[in-house]
């Protein structure tokens, strides 16, 4: 049974009618509220009870009961200062828990599942309360379940044991499924995180290489114009000067620029001129067929008995276009 001294503080408090009443304002709740507040303070006779003002998100502040106490979940671990305070709707609305640190020593952890940095509780049991199935006893009683698994607090051992734990109960199974989301979450979170990273990078090596394209593409559009403009000024000035030649002009010239052959627009000064520049044209033009026939040999193209016949003979014409040729520097007053 809960101490006298309890049980007259809590009647003294829930009748009290003052202006710095309690803000729970149904009889059959008040009732209620004591039975689970002596319950409590009966399993667990080290809480301490006493009421004070709560401040809700919103702005709003009540006066409302609140228990404060400490749970021992291992002798090796050490204890969860925590405290609850109980909803102005209370039992429809889930108490409010927090975990309040004693020791700069022991900081709550930054990555628990059920507890925030700034130590509000949000475990499955407070998340899915439902009066009349649950109560303070089992909460707390959920609470040192779950904190035995995985300790709220930084220690010289933080290891989550939901991983490697067998629970009994469908509650603990529950809880046991939101501690191991709650990790895979925040593995995969980082995951994507890393890869958003590397998907950043290379979108801007991307960004940067279009730019480069971009770049060179537009320098290759102003060497195009630039070449065009050159293209239509040579055009002209090739229209200026076939107009002139027209004009002026030798005829065989013209008939060059008309589309005749290149070697019409050379002429020879004498007989002799033209028998060295028929004779350096045809020593050129064996030659060229001679290696011709050197890269055909060296592809197997040819044998080499065909290879050494057409050589004889064609190096028996060169020699002939190469006396004469001699023989006109030398009338011409050359050596050779």
């Amino acid at each position: 049974m809960a101490p006298s001294s309890s049980i007259q503080f809590i009647n003294t408090a829930l009748w009290c009618t003052t202006p710095f009443r309690l803000s729970y304002a149904d009889p059959n709740q008040k009732w209620l509220i004591r039975k689970q507040l002596l319950s409590l303070l009966q399993n667990y006779p080290i809480f301490s009870l006493s009421n004070d003002t709560f401040t809700h998100n919103d702005g709003t502040t009540v006066n409302l009961f609140k228990v404060s106490g400490c749970l021992h979940v291992s002798q090796s671990t050490p204890p969860i200062h925590f405290t609850l305070w109980l909803h102005e709707n209370y039992p429809s609305m889930a108490p409010m828990a927090f975990i309040v640190p004693s020791n700069s020593m022991y900081p709550i952890r930054q990555n628990h599942p059920f507890v925030s940095p700034c130590g509000t509780i949000t475990t499955p049991y407070l998340q899915t309360w439902s009066y009349p199935g649950y109560n303070l006893n089992d909460l707390v009683h959920n609470l040192v379940q779950i904190f035995s698994h995985d300790h709220p607090l930084i220690y010289y051992s933080t290891e989550s044991s939901f991983t490697r734990t067998s629970l009994a109960s469908k509650r603990e199974a529950l809880d046991r499924i939101s501690g191991m989301l709650h990790y895979d979450m925040g593995a995969l979170q980082s995951r994507t995180e890393e890869e958003t990273e590397a998907l950043l990078t290379i979108q801007v090596e991307l960004k940067n290489r279009a730019r480069v394209i971009r770049n060179i593409v537009s320098g290759l559009d102003d060497e195009r114009k630039t070449l065009k403009e050159t293209v239509m000024e040579l055009a002209g000035k090739a229209d200026v000067l076939t107009n002139w030649l027209k004009v002026n002009g030798d005829p065989k010239a013209i008939g060059v620029i008309s589309g005749d052959r290149v070697e019409d627009a050379f002429e020879a000064i004498d007989g002799e001129s033209k028998a060295e520049l028929e004779g350096s044209a045809a020593d050129e033009a064996i030659e060229d067929v001679i290696y011709a026939l050197d890269k055909a040999l060296e592809r197997g193209v040819v044998s080499f008995d065909s290879y050494i016949r057409q050589v004889r003979i064609l190096a028996r014409e060169q020699f002939f276009h190469r006396d004469l040729l001699v023989k006109l520097e030398v009338k011409r007053g050359f050596t050779h």
